[in-house]
């Protein structure tokens, strides 16, 4: 799947089908449409491309730096492309854009640089500046401009109960199972592998620490949780820890992974890890020993858990 970062640089021959829209997390919900999307790409010999916009408008039109996503760009294309879609066309969110005009961004946009054939869209969906445009408004500059729309009603989207906010949610609460329910797949983290102040290889479980890649990414809650990834194209199974490690007088939250049975030195490498299951909340210890001995129970909880669910 290609994916282009800059749309101003980008202009389609072939004919399109696309949809338009923020999509993070990718999750069930969006994966219907987007199948949808490939399908009817498939089976009118269109290129299926998704419209994307980045930083998120909110971060952009409500100053809401707060706010974090399910998704790094390059984790939500990397799922995409799993996916089928021939296309990830990323447009800069800026106020300038935010007050282009409905017709205006159909024909500068969806007709002169994409060369849409088709649109498949949600009956809710809104465009242009104030978001004053709607659905009809898109029939009718359809008709104007030589492209079909293809409307997704309130019920097939209401069939599947699941928003972007409801798997934040479940990550701030630590539910990891009910979040990975709701994406489809299992929640990853992203990052590089970097060395930390050595505590886990003196208590016997040695640790690589993730340096996060993105800052807007959000972070479960946290807590232990148990994890895989695969290096090398080898699976490999741990445990990691979110928190601040508070019985050595952690002063930054910091994301650890132990993996069992991995001896191997990726320091430096980037890593992706998938949480599977979430073990516990961070507690602290009275002493490092009893800290040494809830690892290892940890550990136990982990493999049975590894055992019943993840059986090679």
């Amino acid at each position: 799947m290609r994916k282009v970062k800059d749309i101003e640089t980008y202009k389609s021959t072939k004919p399109t089908v696309v949809t338009i829209g923020t999509f993070d997390g990718v999750h069930i919900g969006h994966q219907k449409i987007i199948n949808r999307l490939i399908n009817t790409g498939k089976q009118e010999g269109l290129k299926s491309v998704i419209l994307t916009f980045f930083p998120h408008p909110r971060m952009v039109l409500q100053k809401d730096s707060n706010i974090k996503l399910i998704n790094t760009i390059k984790e939500r294309h990397d799922i995409l492309d799993d996916l089928g879609l021939d296309l990830l066309l990323i447009k800069k969110f800026t106020h300038e854009f935010s007050r282009l005009s409905a017709e205006d961004f159909v024909k500068e946009i969806l007709v002169d640089k994409i060369n849409a054939k088709k649109v498949i869209i949600g009956y809710d969906h809104r465009f242009g500046r104030n978001r004053n445009a709607d659905i009809d408004d898109l029939k009718k500059y359809g008709e104007a401009y030589g492209f079909e729309v293809e409307e997704i009603s309130a019920q097939d989207i209401n069939d599947v109960a699941v928003s972007s906010t409801k798997i934040r949610v479940a990550l701030h609460e630590g539910d990891i199972q009910k979040a990975n329910a709701y994406l489809g797949y299992n929640f990853m983290l992203s990052g590089k592998v970097t060395k930390g102040r050595g505590l886990g290889k003196e208590l016997n479980f040695p640790t690589a620490n993730l340096d996060i890649d993105e800052d807007y990414k959000i972070l479960p809650k946290q807590g232990s949780y148990i994890v895989c990834s695969t290096i090398e194209d080898i699976v490999v199974y741990g445990m990691m820890n979110i928190g601040m490690n508070p019985t050595v007088n952690g002063q930054a939250q910091t994301v650890e992974v132990h993996f069992f049975e991995f001896q191997k030195d990726i320091y430096g490498e980037s890593i992706q890890i998938d949480l599977l299951h979430r073990i516990r909340d961070e507690q602290k210890f009275e002493s490092v020993e009893a800290l040494k001995q809830q690892l290892a129970k940890d550990r136990a909880t982990a493999l049975d858990y590894i055992s019943k669910h993840h059986a090679q």
